[in-house]
């Protein structure tokens, strides 16, 4: 038998053929291929951001059993965001008056109204007038309800003005001013605290925590007469 010393052995396997190797290399070359694809196929997902609860609505809101008068309640809200505060006041609102479908109100401090607000799995249509709306009062049409008129008190009100503005917009037998002339008799009798004090305006900017009565379910207690509180 003739001598193999002298023939070179690299590139095969023991026992392989050269067609073997060839197909053997060029399944490894495909399941690389196919790690490669599904690494930019199938990206990693990110992780979900944490879901932060939406602050409560601050409300006072005349009972059932109060006369209507000019007002239905006071709404105080924390900015003149309509897109951003009418969702958490229909939250609200549509369980205890019915679901809230229109809105009007005085475009002199609302810097944008947008016709349709998306709120609670429906969608709120809004409006403005400038002579037949108070400046200070949101108007809110229920379905199958009617009317409801609330005080709107400033966002940068203080603690304790908006906390007289909120009872005297819902008393029981309902305030005899126009939302306006409410403002403007609780500034000329408190001209010192219409402004947040720093603590205030702190909270008011989220520094606070507050849990949404609408999603807990929770609400304040009937005041003296007999208002009902929320959000507080």
């Amino acid at each position: 038998m003739a001598s193999t010393e002298g023939i070179s052995h690299t590139g095969f396997h023991a026992g392989s053929s050269p067609a073997k190797d060839d197909s053997w290399a060029a399944a490894q070359v495909a399941r690389r291929r196919v790690r490669i694809m599904s690494a930019t196929l199938y990206p990693a997902m990110p992780h979900p951001e944490p879901v932060v609860a939406a602050p409560a609505a601050r409300l006072a809101l005349k009972t059932d059993g109060a006369s209507r008068g000019l007002l239905d309640g006071a709404w105080w809200p924390r900015s003149r965001d309509l897109l951003s505060e009418l969702p958490a006041l229909t939250n609200v609102l549509d369980p205890l008056w019915g679901r809230i479908t229109r809105i009007a109100v005085n475009p002199e401090h609302w810097p944008v109204i947008p016709r349709k607000i998306p709120v609670n799995r429906h969608i709120v249509k809004a409006g403005w007038f400038t002579a037949e709306i108070d400046p200070h009062k949101l108007l809110l049409l229920s379905y199958g309800t009617g009317r409801f008129d609330l005080l709107v008190i400033p966002p940068g009100t203080g603690a304790e003005s908006a906390a007289r503005l909120m009872a005297a917009a819902s008393d029981h037998d309902g305030p005899p001013l126009t939302a306006s002339a409410l403002i403007a008799a609780d500034a000329a009798r408190h001209p010192s605290d219409q402004a947040l004090d720093p603590d205030e305006a702190w909270e008011y900017e989220g520094g606070a925590s507050a849990v949404s009565a609408a999603a807990t379910g929770q609400t304040g207690t009937p005041g003296p007469a007999g208002r009902l509180i929320i959000g507080r």
